[in-house]
């Protein structure tokens, strides 16, 4: 059984490896989607590798959550399926929409989101298993904690699934290549389905309270930024006419 103390000690080392990471993408591209390069090695089907990097997210929170010891509440309940429902539909829809057909991803790539998910989904499902997300419902259900995370986290989810839209119907039937997004929030930065996924995981820790939340909400900054800016100089390299007042991941600031 691990303790509060030693499970937010665990968070915290987790969350200055966070950093370190930051800092280091910063540096080094991340070598898929638009910028997939074999120097990484072994490359596998972008559509199953998605997959298969995404589901043991759903498995590993559960795991923890559901073998917890503490009485679950619709808080925790709560704070579970909003977690499985970005994880739906990023395991089981968002693969099968996109259109990948012949794009690769390095299996190292895939490799590191498995434990990366394994280890995300360890500190929030203990967290939630078996010291947070139990609050009294009454109270709860009525804070400004709940009202502020909730408008967070859904505006988030919606900027993220709609931004996901755009981009998977850019392209005509049959037609090839890239082409210059528009509309919704990318009228203001290159990545809008980047900008929501942060948003999004902001809003989840404020519902939720704890720090392991709260170091997703610092994983997903740290990870998604310094691919946003990579986004954002490849769309400038490519098209010499793309709007120049557009941001990379946060409107008007970078």
């Amino acid at each position: 059984m691990i303790h509060l103390e030693m499970l937010n000690q665990i968070t915290t080392v987790w969350m200055v490896l966070a950093v370190i990471t930051f800092f280091f993408l910063l540096r080094q591209t991340q070598p898929y989607g638009r910028h997939t390069s074999s120097k990484w090695g072994a490359l596998m089907s972008n559509r199953w590798g998605w997959f298969i990097q995404e589901a043991p997210s759903m498995i590993f929170l559960s795991l923890f959550f559901f073998l917890g010891t503490i009485q679950k509440t619709p808080v925790s309940y709560l704070l579970w399926g909003l977690w499985m429902i970005h994880y739906i539909n990023r395991t089981f829809v968002f693969p099968f929409r996109i259109k990948t057909k012949g794009k690769k991803i390095p299996v190292m790539i895939v490799a590191a989101a498995i434990c990366f998910n394994f280890m995300n989904g360890f500190v929030n499902g203990y967290w939630l298993g078996n010291f947070g997300g139990n609050y009294e419902p009454s109270v709860y259900f009525t804070s400004a904690q709940f009202f502020i995370g909730a408008i967070v986290f859904i505006s988030g989810f919606l900027i993220n699934i709609h931004s996901d839209n755009i981009l998977i119907h850019l392209r005509k039937p049959g037609e090839t290549g890239y082409k210059i997004p528009t509309g919704g929030m990318f009228r203001f930065v290159s990545c809008p389905n980047h900008m929501g996924e942060i948003i999004e995981w902001i809003g989840f820790a404020i519902l939720a309270g704890g720090l392991p939340a709260w170091s997703f909400a610092l994983w997903a900054f740290c990870n998604i930024v310094p691919r946003s800016l990579d986004h954002h100089r490849w769309y400038q390299n490519k098209f010499p006419d793309y709007p120049k007042d557009r941001k990379a991941v946060i409107p008007f600031i970078l």
